[in-house]
């Protein structure tokens, strides 16, 4: 996955999610899209939340991305996270 953050214009941090067809069905993307927006409301914006200035995300998906498990999503963006903000986790 790519992800990419900027400092939000808002008190609050947002999330985006991208998911390119790469030669897959609707059902396929739904169903990702749905992955990775549960990990980011559950894990990675309470983890926003605690950051003294908000950040937008926008998290665009990869073709590796539909081989991956829900698990393997949550891990890849939670680490990416605290590797981003290492100093405040």
């Amino acid at each position: 996955m790519d992800v990419f953050d900027s400092t939000s214009p808002f008190a609050y941090p947002r999330v985006g999610v991208v998911v390119p067809k790469h030669r897959r069905t609707a059902v396929e993307r739904n169903k990702l899209k749905r992955q990775l927006r549960e990990v980011l409301r559950g894990d990675v914006l309470p983890r926003l939340r605690q950051l003294e200035g908000a950040p937008d995300l926008l998290v665009r998906a990869r073709k590796e991305a539909y081989l991956a498990t829900f698990t393997q999503l949550r891990d890849e963006l939670i680490a990416w996270t605290e590797t981003r903000w290492s100093r405040v986790f």
